[in-house]
């Protein structure tokens, strides 16, 4: 029996929505991570404008968000193995309970003038922690609360609940920081991650079975195990290749999307620039919500990237405000397409009581090619790309004459090159059978047929 039969096959009735009443528990599960999600955008707002203002050192802010990245991409390969132990949604509840508190302690220090720099450090590292068990666990669980045939909608509509946390967050952030200041915007975190917990204690989520004749655990072979599976198998090793490759990428340009605006606009000009990538997120996770995915996952995963590839080079082929925006939009919108195929192939393809350290892995991947692409920008463009396009540069005759010179036209080459990179990075990545057909080559993930419901 395959993982997804484990859920309740939904009934139909002609209308969209009647093919979502058979995945109550899924839904409650979805409901209380949005809220949660939201919750977080609100704090990570508040908590970044709070450090600016207190210490006017850049350098201070971006160490949040390394306090936020390094626990988890120490933890996750540990963590996924530890969530294929244990109960998972116990596991959630936890987590979703610890950053909770984390969040309050942080509150209640500022409410009382205590709160400095590092208590923040160490507060979003403590919710980081437990983001990194919280993930793994949400992912692994969805192929057992929802039907194979609406688990591509389910992950659909955990990009969709990404991409309205995403804009709804710092928008309501931003309009809460004045009425209610850091203090309220951080209890209201810490009720929103609880909301999440009794979402959780509400729902049923199913456990997949573990076999009693199984060796004693062994925490470093069963992080290892995720590994080997995936590395064994031809298709999703060169997925994961693929995806960590153009996240980095990715990573660069978040970067440099930045002084490529401002060469052309003004500060307002970047908040429009993200509210574009925003909706295309938006719309992105509703297109796989509502209309699902096609049979052949991983060859639309790469023609997918290679179009997000073609976006992101039109970025720097010409000056304009107006063409960044909409090729930002286009881009976006084929990210959380990418991301709900990857994550449904997954959940296809590797057994239950694999597929938390499977996910971590998936993770562990993303989150750590990223910030190399965050520390070779500032470099990349300083030094190489933004010199070399001004007047007299080295590609001042060459490129110049198709993009322009002047000040962030380097940072337009730098779009140029990286959109191509993503292009060929997808395309070898096409031109090789075991990767574009992995969905259809490798046999689906089979588990035994009684799931045991966690209990409370």
């Amino acid at each position: 029996m395959n993982d997804q039969t484990l859920a309740a096959a939904a009934p139909t009735d002609g209308s969209y929505f009647s093919r979502f009443r058979g995945m109550r528990d899924f839904l409650l599960v979805w409901t209380g991570q949005l809220i949660s999600g939201i919750g977080t955008r609100f704090s990570a707002f508040a908590l970044g404008i709070w450090v600016l203002e207190k210490t006017k050192s850049t350098l201070d802010f971006a160490m949040i968000f390394v306090a936020m990245s390094i626990p988890a991409l120490i933890l996750l390969p540990f963590a996924g193995a530890l969530v294929d132990r244990w109960n998972r949604r116990r596991v959630m509840i936890a987590c979703e309970l610890g950053s909770a508190s984390a969040i309050a302690v942080l509150a209640t220090l500022n409410a009382f003038e205590l709160l400095q720099v590092w208590h923040i450090y160490v507060g979003v590292g403590v919710s980081a922690i437990c983001n990194a068990f919280m993930q793994p666990a949400y992912g692994a669980s969805v192929p057992l609360l929802a039907t194979r045939e609406h688990l591509s909608r389910a992950n659909g509509l955990i990009q969709t609940g990404n991409a309205i946390a995403l804009l709804g967050g710092p928008l309501l952030a931003g309009i809460l920081y004045k009425i209610i200041g850091i203090d309220g915007i951080l209890f209201v975190d810490a009720a929103t991650f609880l909301a999440g917990a009794v979402c959780l204690f509400l729902a049923r989520v199913p456990q997949p079975p573990h076999d009693p004749a199984a060796a004693k655990p062994n925490i470093l072979r069963e992080a290892h195990e995720g590994w080997r599976y995936i590395a064994e198998r031809r298709g999703l090793f060169g997925l994961l290749t693929v995806f960590g490759i153009t996240n980095f990428f990715f990573g660069i340009a978040s970067i440099a999307i930045y002084p490529l605006v401002l060469s052309m606009g003004t500060p307002e000009m970047v908040s429009y620039q993200m509210v574009a990538g925003g909706l295309g997120l938006l719309l992105g996770g509703a297109i796989v919500t509502f209309l699902g995915w096609p049979k052949h996952k991983a060859a639309g995963i790469l023609a997918c990237t290679m179009l997000g590839g073609v976006a992101m080079a039109a970025h720097g082929v010409y000056p304009s405000l107006w063409l960044i925006m909409a090729c930002g939009f286009s881009l976006f919108v084929t990210i959380p397409i990418v991301n709900a195929a990857i994550a449904t192939l997954w959940q296809t393809k590797v057994p239950s009581q694999l597929l938390g350290r499977c996910f971590a892995i998936l993770r562990v991947m993303t989150e750590a090619a990223m910030p190399v692409g965050f520390l070779l920008a500032g470099p990349l463009a300083d030094f190489v790309f933004e010199p070399a396009l001004m007047p007299g540069g080295a590609l001042a005759d060459t490129v110049g004459e198709l993009i322009g010179v002047g000040k962030g036209r380097g940072h337009g080459f730098m779009f140029v090159v990286l959109g191509i990179a993503m292009v060929v990075a997808a395309a070898i990545g096409y031109s090789i059978r075991a990767i574009r057909r992995a969905d259809t080559d490798l046999p689906d993930a089979v588990v035994a047929p009684a799931p045991v419901a966690a209990s409370a």
